[in-house]
């Protein structure tokens, strides 16, 4: 991390020190915390960060008192404060003071990283105010950047024409629409819309809608303001405004609610809406990428999805094929994963034979790329040498037919059905790692009927 962005944390609690270290470690920077503002400033005109993050609260000098000396010795350098202890009048004390920025405890991981996003995107253009031939021919490289695909792998002639939609849409605003089965990578093709956007330099939140209750899915989207609902102890940022001016990933869409689904169009076509519990009209520039594994224009034929938002998501839609449509990728995506599984397993010798390849490429694969990478990770931990043979991937793989081996005297159509079905029931099961509703979906029937076949073949 000799490049990496340096940040300056003075913070007398050592649980919020070292929490606010490994948070801004995780999104990159280099950080260097301090007890006591007293150690700090001395480093500040030695090492110049870039960024410093004081506590208002501090033993010995306080985080006001800081911030007027660094202002006077260091007048470039931009300070958040963050603090317990917030109120309007002290925000306002500490900005008339010089602070950049405000944050008021507890706080999200989120929210501390997208502040500190926007201060050094603020602090960039700042600088590149100065220099605007510069910047003109930085703008010029970026018009002429090559596509870049980011981890999507493949070289099939499916994945060449989505990799051709997301170089054409990428740059747009418009909003777009991923189909595909659960495992097939659809984030990875959002990552990368957003990659190659203008808006690459901004926040890309995810949200992934069918893990949420619709009353936290809400509060999750939009915000919500303190004492707007039990437990509703402070106000809460909503993902919509954390992605402002960058973009917002809406992963299984189709499994919202209606009502979610009228506050979604108003967003899409205002541009505004309201925390939970506020008046405060909010006014956001986002670009919205969906996804979903539902056949959204049989939902809205059948009532299950608005016609209307249907329309505005669907701007453009591409289509991640299954695994089982393109595996003449096998073979590129088992050595990227490979190369992956040797550094987590500590196996750098680590191989794949030819009869393991050719096995996997004879697979049907019905949980996509997650579970080709899945298989290969189990099979390297696994197998007892540094090549992965046929006999080390697991019985489904190794033998696609396995699942209907049949003596040739068994004629017992009740018993054959039956035992499909349990294997059947046994691979969703393990594919949603044990989420029934999911295992459920995955199989195409009810979750009651699912439960009922569980008791019935003693699966619980």
């Amino acid at each position: 991390m000799e490049n990496a962005i340096k940040i300056f944390v003075i913070e007398d609690n050592a649980t919020m020190r070292e929490g606010l270290e490994q948070v801004l470690s995780h999104y990159g920077y280099s950080v260097k915390a301090f007890d006591r503002a007293e150690k700090a400033l001395p480093e500040i005109a030695t090492e110049s960060p870039a960024l410093l993050i004081c506590d208002y609260k501090l033993p010995g000098m306080d985080g006001l008192t800081a911030l007027a000396e660094i202002r006077q010795a260091h007048p470039l350098l931009e300070v958040i404060m963050i603090t317990a202890f917030g109120s309007i009048d002290l925000a306002v004390t500490a900005m008339q003071n010089g602070a950049a920025d405000f944050i008021t405890k507890p706080f999200s991981a989120d929210e501390i990283g997208i502040k500190i996003e926007r201060l050094l995107q603020r602090i960039d253009e700042r600088k590149k105010m100065n220099h605007l031939e510069a910047e003109n021919v930085y703008l010029r490289e970026q018009l002429d950047a090559p596509f870049q695909n980011g981890d999507i792998i493949g070289d099939s002639p499916v994945m060449r024409e989505v990799f051709k939609t997301i170089e054409k849409v990428a740059r747009t605003d418009s909003s777009v629409m991923i189909y595909g089965e659960s495992g097939t990578g659809k984030e990875l093709v959002a990552r990368a819309l957003h990659k190659n956007s203008h808006r690459r330099a901004r926040p890309f939140i995810r949200v992934n809608c069918s893990a949420l209750a619709e009353g936290v899915l809400e509060s999750e989207l939009f915000g919500h303001e303190k004492g707007s609902f039990t437990g509703a102890l402070r106000r809460k940022l909503g993902r919509f405004e954390l992605a402002h001016e960058g973009t917002i990933f809406l992963d299984e869409i189709g499994d919202i609610s209606p009502a979610m689904q009228l506050r979604l169009l108003r967003v899409l076509q205002e541009k505004e809406f309201e925390r939970v519990g506020g008046e405060e009209t909010l006014r956001v520039d986002v670009r919205v990428v969906a996804a979903t594994n539902h056949n959204l224009k049989e939902d809205v034929e059948a009532g299950g999805f608005r016609e209307d938002l249907y329309y505005r998501l669907h701007i453009v839609p591409i289509n991640m094929p299954p695994l089982r449509a393109r595996l003449e990728d096998v073979p590129l995506l088992a050595r990227h994963f490979l190369a992956r599984i040797r550094v987590a397993t500590r196996k750098p010798e680590l191989t794949l034979q030819d009869n393991a390849l050719a096995a996997l490429q004879e697979y049907h694969w019905p949980g996509n790329v997650r579970e080709l990478e899945n298989v290969l990770e189990r099979a390297a931990v696994l197998c007892e040498s540094d090549a992965i043979g046929a006999d080390d991937l697991p019985l489904l793989v190794k033998d696609r037919s396995a699942i209907l081996t049949l003596n040739e005297n068994q004629l017992d159509l009740n018993a054959t059905l039956e035992q499909v079905e349990q294997a059947l029931i046994e691979r969703a099961m393990k594919l949603a790692h044990g989420v029934k509703a999911e295992a459920a979906r995955k199989l195409g029937i009810k979750t009651t009927t699912l439960l009922y076949k569980l008791t019935k073949y003693g699966m619980e």
